[in-house]
This record gives C-alpha cells, sequence and structure tokens, in this order.
C-alpha cells in the first residue's frame, strides 16, 4: 500500500554549492564601474580616442571617396593622382570641396563626390577662400575660427587631441617600464646595490630638463618619438623611488619569507610575488602622471621647443592666442584652453576613481 503523498515529511533540500569566490581584479573593476564620475570620462576619453585614429576619415580636406566616369578614387585612403584630368578640371594638389560644389552642378549621377564631415584640415591654408586677414572669427562654417596663418582651429584642436594623448600615454608608458625596473632591482637587492645605485638616479634627476631639450632640439629635428623618448627619460625617477620603498616593505612579509622557505628563485619571488603587491599605489598615480605629461607637451610646443610647424599642436595654439589677445582674438586662447582642460578633468576624474577602486579601505571615500 503506498503512502499518502501529503503524509511524506518533506526531505530538505540538499545544500547549495558554494558561490564563487571573485577575483581581486574583478572587485577592483566592479568597484571602479560603481563611480560614475570616473567610468563615464573613462568612456567618452577613449572612445575619443579611438575616434581619434579615424581623425583624416572624419576631419579632413581631402574627399572620402570621387567617382568620375564610372571610375572610383579614394584620396583619404592613400597617394591619389592629384594631377587627374577630370573633364576640363585639372585638380594638382586638388581642392575637393571645390570639386564637389562644381560636379553638383554638372547634375550628372556618374560624377560625385563624397567629403567627411567636417571638410577643413589641419594644416590647410584657407586663405584663398576667405575674405579679410587672419585670423577669422568663429562661424557657422569655421566653428572655431581660424589661426593666424588662416587654417582651421577645429581641425587642429582634434589632431592635436591626438597628438597629446599619445605623447602623453608613450610617456607614462615608458617611464613606467623604467622606473619599477630600476626600482624593482633597488628594493629586491639592498645593500650596495641599492646605496650605489640611488646614488647614480640622484646624478641624473639633478640633469636640468629643459637644457637638455633645448640642445637636442637644436641638433636633431623633434618629432613625437624623440619627445617622448626624452620626456620619460627624465620621469622615472618619481616612479623607482616609490617602487624601491614597495619592495622593502613587500620583501619583509611572511608570504617571501615563504617563498624563500620553498626554495623559488629570485625572479620567481620579485615577478610572481612582490611585484604583483608593490604595483597598487604605482597604479593609482598613473592617470595624475598622464595629466603631467599632457601639460608637458602643451608646454613645451608653446615655448617652441615641441612638435615642428605644421603640427597641429594645443601649446602652438595657446602660443598664437596669447599674441593675438590685443587684438580681441579671444578664440584662440579660449579653444585650446577649454580642450585641454576638458581632457585633463577626465583623466583626473579617471585618477581619482581608479585610487578609490584599488583603495583597500571600503569605507575611505570622501562623499
Amino acid at each position: 500500500m503506498s503512502a499518502d503523498p501529503a503524509s511524506v515529511e518533506p526531505t530538505p533540500d540538499a545544500p547549495s554549492a558554494p558561490p564563487k569566490s571573485e577575483s581581486v581584479l574583478r572587485r577592483r573593476f566592479r568597484r571602479f564601474r560603481s563611480i560614475r564620475r570616473g567610468w563615464f570620462s573613462f568612456i567618452v576619453l577613449f572612445s575619443l580616442y579611438g575616434l581619434s585614429f579615424f581623425s583624416h576619415l572624419l576631419v579632413s580636406e581631402k574627399a572620402l571617396v570621387v567617382k568620375y566616369d564610372g571610375e572610383l578614387h579614394f584620396p583619404a585612403f592613400g597617394n591619389f593622382h592629384e594631377a587627374k584630368e577630370f573633364g576640363q578640371r585639372r585638380i594638382g594638389e586638388a581642392n575637393y570641396r571645390l570639386l564637389d560644389r562644381t560636379l553638383a552642378e554638372d547634375d550628372d549621377p556618374d560624377t560625385w563626390v563624397l567629403m567627411p564631415i567636417y571638410e577643413f584640415g589641419p594644416i590647410e591654408n584657407l586663405l584663398e577662400e576667405l575674405d579679410g586677414p587672419p585670423p577669422h572669427k568663429p562661424s557657422a562654417q569655421h566653428w572655431l575660427g581660424t589661426d593666424n596663418r588662416g587654417r582651421d582651429v577645429f581641425s587642429r584642436l582634434v589632431y592635436g587631441f591626438w597628438y597629446s594623448l599619445t605623447f602623453g600615454l608613450g610617456v607614462v608608458g615608458i617611464s613606467y617600464l623604467l622606473g619599477v625596473a630600476v626600482g624593482s632591482v633597488f628594493g629586491f637587492f639592498g645593500g650596495r646595490v641599492d646605496i650605489y645605485g640611488q646614488r647614480l638616479v640622484e646624478i641624473w634627476a639633478s640633469l636640468p630638463f629643459l637644457y637638455t631639450v633645448m640642445i637636442i632640439s637644436n641638433i636633431l629635428q623633434p618629432s613625437l618619438g624623440l619627445l617622448v623618448f626624452l620626456v620619460a627619460i627624465f620621469s622615472w625617477v618619481g616612479i623607482s623611488f616609490y617602487m624601491r620603498g614597495e619592495f622593502y616593505r613587500e620583501k619583509a612579509r611572511d608570504y617571501v619569507s615563504a617563498a624563500i622557505a620553498q626554495g623559488e628563485s629570485r625572479t620567481s619571488i620579485m615577478f610572481s610575488h612582490i611585484l604583483p603587491n608593490a604595483l597598487t599605489p604605482i597604479i593609482s598615480f598613473a592617470p595624475f602622471a598622464l595629466v603631467g605629461a599632457m601639460n608637458s607637451i602643451v608646454a613645451l610646443d608653446f615655448l617652441g621647443l615641441g612638435l615642428p610647424a605644421p603640427t597641429p599642436s594645443w601649446g602652438e595654439l595657446m602660443s598664437q592666442g596669447l599674441d593675438s589677445l590685443t587684438a580681441g582674438d579671444y578664440h584662440l586662447v579660449v579653444s585650446p584652453i577649454g580642450a585641454l582642460l576638458l581632457t585633463l578633468l577626465m583623466v583626473v576624474f579617471i585618477g581619482e576613481a581608479i585610487r578609490e577602486a584599488f583603495d583597500p579601505k571600503v569605507f575611505s571615500r570622501l562623499r
């Protein structure tokens, strides 16, 4: 006789599996995302930086596509026969905006020009198209006006953003590699290695940075790579001090003694045990180091020691604006300073969010 199902006592549920532990990196990333202004600044800044790699397709005087007699040409994607004959229109250093307007008047479906969203290039001289002497005031056609050489300011700001942020990231990357390597060696080995090494670092740090840049700029033609290298080799000293102190602190921990007792090699102890734990404060400083690096390239360009003309540069625009203040051309000052302010503000927000995400004290955030 079968038992009544209602009279059967319910069996307790089987114990559920314990939840999977969340890694420290994942918890820090989740905390970083919870800080809204830092997370949104990160998305906006690096989205704009990603778009800046396609500036020649979005902000340029070169056409994306030219169709003539059924043939397609792509001037923005490579070398195009600038001297090609389009009917009676010979294009040498082609003005594609003029070509677009001229071909549109023909009303020929087999002949057209597709221009970028913003049709002016960063080094294009517009004196023949504009009335009056430069600089010109902002207008519907030129959103931020032109500089004192008749070049579009908005276009130069867009390209200058790529140069500034690329310079900053390059300087931070190289200086961190050098600083972490040198500081790790000094802090781990200590003794004579640390004493003699620190004296050499102090001698190197005493070299005048600005004079060195001036001398090298007079000998060699400055380029983005050369300036990144010059600034980076003077920027790693502070990072090495921080890393040296972190290694001294971490190598006294019990987990290092346990690794030594297990017979692990010095390389394994340095890179597998101490280094991951010593990087936390260094990572928190990285966005603020980026701010300093971007200020460096702007300052060098402002002094005329940076990127060679006619490279688009925020510092060079500020220098023009300073010379034009008496004439009332405030757009040459407001535009680059505003762009620099917004960019550095987003970087600072990102830095604050990273610092709070890596902070082991959960309730240390100021509210």
